[in-house]
């Protein structure tokens, strides 16, 4: 792969995070609550902070910092293992199509699912990258 191609792939996957993770951190809003049962799961098992705000918006902000130095060509591979790290529990916590009982919702959850899953394919490779 050439270098004009991985900078382009890194730019619009990386700023892709950046906008988001900045929208998150900017007014979590509805992520905090979608969060809150995912969160509860994991305290039974480990000790993490009570408030679930701060939690959404310390992953927002690793999105934020990781995607900007991913499209900015800045320690690639770290930043894409940082966003693979922050990915899994937003994909988690935000999309468990598994526990709705609404059709619709399902759906739209499964395919939201899928789609943050193929995302952390599209990292994996950017982690293994060696360009």
């Amino acid at each position: 792969m050439n270098n004009l191609t991985r900078a382009a792939a890194r730019l619009l996957t990386g700023s892709t995070y950046a906008l988001l993770g900045y929208d998150a951190w900017r007014t979590p809003g509805v992520r905090v609550d979608l969060a809150a049962p995912t969160l509860a799961a994991i305290r039974r098992h480990l000790p993490i902070p009570h408030e679930d705000e701060r939690l959404v918006r310390g992953n927002a902000a690793v999105q934020t910092i990781a995607g900007t130095a991913l499209a900015l060509g800045i320690l690639p591979r770290p930043a894409a293992m940082a966003l693979i790290g922050s990915l899994i529990p937003t994909t988690v916590a935000g999309h468990a199509f598994w526990a709705s009982t609404d059709p619709v919702a399902k759906k739209m959850q499964t395919v939201q699912f899928v789609k943050n899953m193929a995302m952390i394919g599209g990292l994996i490779f950017a982690a293994a990258d060696r360009g």
